[in-house]
């Protein structure tokens, strides 16, 4: 008999994230997959078109069983969040109540919010099944910098949720080997915490066709592609834009995606005149970065700075290790050592302008060489350390063991 799994994540397919091939290769293995989830309104904070209460509540994808739960979209305020996270959780809570369907364990992918962990966890111990739960986002540290809320009456009430479905949860599994330490200092055995580190899907891969929307002239392009919020730190970016134009390197940001704090890194870039540096470019499918990146030189990654963001590894290294791209790093602690042990690339420090600057200008006299062997060593270092086939057979025989 296959292993009957619900797998419970506020995101999923036509949202881009990793758990849509993770699911799909549990049904490429023979598992039989349900995801309980919302409706699709990430990252703009609309319901996606086609979608809603009464549209598309139920759909098959690729094999895998999608159930939408009613939600709030969250918009774009904190306010509205909050009642997206709070709708997620109550809606689960009623579907775990009359759900008839019978299941072997449950799986809650956890980008924050970590809140849609507690229907999962009631569902499980309703069905008395094991839980587990893959931690990319630790609360309450990453409700805290999102926010901006540290008063102890918000934060201790989500420090006891957290210990809660940790201690309700039969395996933790982690992005980072920080996120691993840190959940082992609040009480959690270590035989309860595993390290399992993110990788990218097959389609990331190094491709010879450059997409036409990036710009080929002189100019040495570095990419971006993801969410435009808070936690990337992208705020520097003007800053960097005027070092560019009075140093007159030729170098060219582009910006892939959306996001909270896209229209206002615009109008930034735009009010200092700085646009000949800076691309944006509207959200692609995934399996489109590729080709963006084949035509860049450099992928951009960045976090804010905090002690949270430090300890965090962010999907986007392995797509463009994965892709052999070389790393522009603008980040913190463990995922600087990925970098430096690679020789992949060059690194500074969260919101050091500074620091960036000098990186820049190293790029800016790189031959053509020497940037394809940084991007030979960042797709050799994925290959050993970040490779799907490795790491789903690790996850199966957690899963297959129980």
């Amino acid at each position: 008999m296959s292993k009957r799994l619900l797998v419970v994540s506020q995101y999923f397919y036509p949202e881009q994230f990793r758990i849509n091939d993770i699911c799909e290769t549990w049904v490429s293995k023979g598992y039989d997959v349900t995801v309980l989830t919302g409706i699709p309104n990430y990252p703009k904070g609309n319901f996606y078109d086609g979608y809603g209460i009464r549209k598309k509540r139920n759909e098959n994808y690729n094999g895998i069983e999608i159930i939408r739960i009613p939600i709030i979209p969250r918009k774009k305020s904190g306010f509205m969040m909050g009642l997206n996270y709070l709708s997620f959780v109550f809606s689960g809570i009623l579907w775990g109540l009359f759900n008839k369907k019978q299941f072997d364990a449950v799986f809650i992918y956890e980008v924050s919010p970590m809140t849609q962990a507690i229907p999962a966890i009631k569902i499980a111990k309703r069905l008395n099944v094991p839980c587990y739960i893959y931690v990319m986002d630790l609360w309450p540290e990453n409700f805290e910098i999102i926010t901006g809320i540290t008063s102890p009456f918000m934060i201790k009430p989500l420090e006891k949720m957290v210990d809660y479905i940790y201690k309700n949860c039969k395996k933790i599994f982690t992005a980072s080997k920080s996120f691993k330490e840190n959940i082992q200092q609040r009480g959690i055995p270590a035989n309860k915490v595993f390290y399992w580190p993110q990788y990218a899907e097959e389609f990331y891969r190094p491709v010879d066709r450059k997409s036409s929307e990036i710009f080929q002239d002189e100019k040495k392009n570095i990419i971006f592609a993801g969410n435009i919020g808070v936690a990337q730190g992208l705020d520097i970016l003007p800053e960097v834009g005027k070092f560019l134009k009075s140093e007159n390197l030729n170098i060219r940001f582009n910006i892939v995606g959306d996001g909270r704090s896209k229209e206002k890194l615009i109008s930034e870039i735009t009010k200092e005149k700085l646009n000949e540096f800076f691309t944006f470019l509207d959200p692609v499918p995934a399996s489109d970065i590729p080709y963006i990146f084949s035509a860049g030189d450099f992928s951009f990654v960045s976090l804010k700075k905090s002690e949270i963001f430090s300890m965090t590894i962010p999907a986007k290294l392995q797509s463009s290790m994965a892709c052999g791209m070389p790393i522009l790093l603008s980040a913190d602690g463990e995922v600087q050592d990925i970098i430096k042990n690679s020789q992949a690339g060059f690194v500074s420090d969260s919101g050091d302008v500074k620091g960036l600057l000098e990186n820049l200008k190293k790029i800016d006299r790189l031959s053509k060489k020497e940037i394809q062997e940084m991007g030979r060593n960042s797709k050799n270092y994925y290959e050993k350390n970040f490779e799907k086939k490795k790491l789903m057979s690790i996850m199966d025989d957690f899963l297959l063991r129980e």
